[in-house]
């Protein structure tokens, strides 16, 4: 039970120093004090945990949900600059300030939690009222930030403690005994929490099944200990519980956005969320600020065309088998979900750039003109103006220039609120994940049976496309890739695929060479636009899926037999085995050596 010097030096702030939030949970800041002796009341240990969630707020880029980053480090999207993506463009590497960030901002939970946990350990006899509840919550805080640190790091520093100065120049503990441990120990908090937190932010016994579903899947996936089947069978049971207990919301398009999220079925599906708040205290991101359009935002991170490709046509065939499917019109007779989460050329969009009616946006983005539609709410009239994704100083960044002709709806569909200060709430777990991985651990276990089907189809259905077709039914390779394909399409942008692509091992597919995107326009020697890339498209310029039978499995489009007529960026893009697992921080390494490295690093 060890951790690293840098987390030590945690400890000494994690009853000072706690950031406030907007919920009446956490909108407070308790005084410095010592652990020992503090927690003999109800009220002083719902005030340390209160410091646990505070650590949540952790951003690795600026003013945004650490969440909403993750999955710009897989093959499925990119940060602005090309070649930067982390284990894709050669900038993973033990320097690697995210890295450490990553690594840092985890163990600050786990810090926390522990100190909490071990100060209240002699007066739990006494404590009263929910003291337990929270105490619960603490640990299932603490195994959320473990199950973090094993996906990104593997083996890493354990301890349930304090740690004492002895134990500063740790070594690492294996994979599989720390989720034990984690297993055995939410195990033993199920009954002191309830099923749905009244208080919206905590978590709860769902949560609690959830972060434990999250566990035997990645500990399945990887083999841990040789013990593959068990965890999944951990992970299906675990999903199975919560079952059941909350519901799908019935508007995808709900959990994304500010007056959405008010809603009760809304509120019952987003099962463990990061809190903001335009009340009290203020707390607010900037997600949808750096995700849209030059028009009117910053555009600092962006879809690839492989997440677009992914999201089937509303037949429920795959791109390349539904006769729905027009490569001039890519966007037509797709799953909902795919006009849910991206925008793309010829769109409407509209958003808020101040919260009020004079700061409302409505324009139509276009990949290839310097001019663009905008609409004027005071005339009621759409008038030409400038396109800044075109033309502009700050093009350089834009959906078409940096990106790939796909920007980001999900989280910038915001129209009552300002996409530099939003408030809705980011989701960290939500219902619909959890009917995916109980349908993927059976799956795993070779289980099918009609509850399989039926989750699988639930998430489906919510967004009005047909069940899977029947004849998947019985065959395990083929439910792999329909559970596969739902995890991508139903939840990009959440975080989770960075930790799919790690558990499936895909990254050199996702990674293998540059992204490619829109088609490009005919131009003439002066640089006008002749004819537009899109009525330039000719009928066989179908991705191809089949590349290999890995590609087939995992739905990785390939785009070789045409790609000189697309988009391209992260021309160096490339792939190394090394980089399913991030390095051990350099800083950390320094301070105790005997952490080791992870291999090739």
């Amino acid at each position: 039970m060890k951790t690293s010097k840098l987390s030590i030096y945690i400890l000494g702030f994690i009853l000072s120093g706690f950031f406030t939030s907007c919920d009446k949970f956490l909108d407070r800041e308790p005084t410095s004090y010592s652990s020992s002796g503090f927690y003999q009341s109800e009220a002083a240990v719902e005030d340390g945990v209160s410091g646990v969630y505070a650590a949540l707020n952790i951003n690795l880029a600026f003013n945004l949900p650490f969440n909403i980053m993750l999955d710009h480090w897989t093959g499925l999207a990119f940060e602005r600059a090309e070649n930067t993506t982390i284990g894709a463009g050669g900038s993973l590497n033990p320097d690697n300030g995210s890295v450490s960030q990553w690594w840092t901002a985890n163990f600050n939970i786990i810090t926390r939690a522990n100190g909490v946990l071990t100060g209240a350990e002699p007066h739990l006899e006494k404590l009263q009222g929910k003291s337990k509840q929270y105490l619960a919550e603490a640990k299932v805080l603490r195994a959320f930030a473990y199950y973090n640190l094993l996906a990104a790091f593997g083996k890493v520093p354990f301890f349930t403690k304090p740690v004492t100065p002895e134990e500063y120049n740790s070594t690492r503990t294996d994979e599989a005994v720390i989720v034990d441990f984690l297993l055995t120990d939410l195990d033993g908090i199920m009954n002191d929490l309830p099923w749905i937190a009244t208080a919206r932010g905590r978590v709860d016994r769902s949560v609690a099944y959830g972060v434990k579903s999250r566990l035997g899947l990645l500990a399945g996936s990887l083999n841990y200990a040789n013990k593959g089947p068990a965890y999944f069978k951990v992970a299906a049971e675990a999903a199975k519980q919560v079952i059941g207990q909350r519901v799908l919301a019935n508007n995808f398009e709900d959990l994304f956005n500010k007056a959405g999220q008010q809603k009760a079925d809304v509120r019952n599906e987003s099962m463990f969320e990061i809190i903001y708040s335009d009340k009290g205290v203020k707390k607010t991101h900037m997600i949808g600020f750096g995700q849209v359009s030059r028009n009117y935002g910053q555009t600092g991170r962006h879809p690839g065309q492989l997440l677009a490709d992914t999201y089937e046509c509303k037949d429920g065939l795959r791109i390349d088998e539904s006769p729905l499917y027009d490569p001039k019109k890519p966007w037509a007779n797709r799953d909902p979900r795919f006009g849910y989460t991206l925008w793309m050329h010829k769109d409407t969009v509209e958003g808020n750039t101040n919260g009020t009616e004079t700061g409302r946006v409505k324009m139509i983005l276009d990949v290839y003109q310097p001019t663009t539609k905008i609409f004027n709410f005071t005339t009621n009239t759409w008038n030409t103006g400038t396109n800044a994704d075109i033309n502009s100083g700050a093009a350089w960044t834009s959906f078409a220039n940096a990106g790939v002709g796909l920007m980001w709806k999900k989280y910038s569909n915001e129209k009552i609120e300002s996409i530099g200060a939003q408030t809705c709430n980011s989701i960290v777990m939500r219902y619909a994940e959890i009917l995916l991985n109980y349908a993927e651990a059976k799956i795993e276990l070779n289980e099918l049976d009609n509850s399989v089907y039926d989750a699988i189809n639930q998430v489906r259905k919510r967004s009005k496309m047909p069940n899977f077709g029947i004849e998947r039914q019985g065959n395990q390779e083929k439910m792999r890739q329909i559970v596969r394909r739902e995890r991508k399409v139903e939840l990009a942008l959440e975080g989770l695929h960075f930790v799919d692509l790690r558990r499936w091992k895909i990254g050199d597919l996702e990674n293998e060479g540059p992204s490619y995107g829109y088609p490009l326009a005919s131009r003439a020697p002066n640089g006008t636009i002749t004819q537009e890339g899109y009525d330039l498209v000719t009928p066989d310029m179908v991705p191809n899926f089949k590349k290999s039978a890995r590609h087939d499995l995992n739905d990785i489009a390939n785009y070789d037999a045409y790609k000189n007529k697309l988009k391209v960026r992260d021309q160096n893009r490339f792939w190394n085995d090394k980089f399913y697992l991030f390095p051990v921080p350099q800083r950390e390494l320094d301070l105790a050596p005997a952490l080791g490295q992870n291999n090739g690093y």
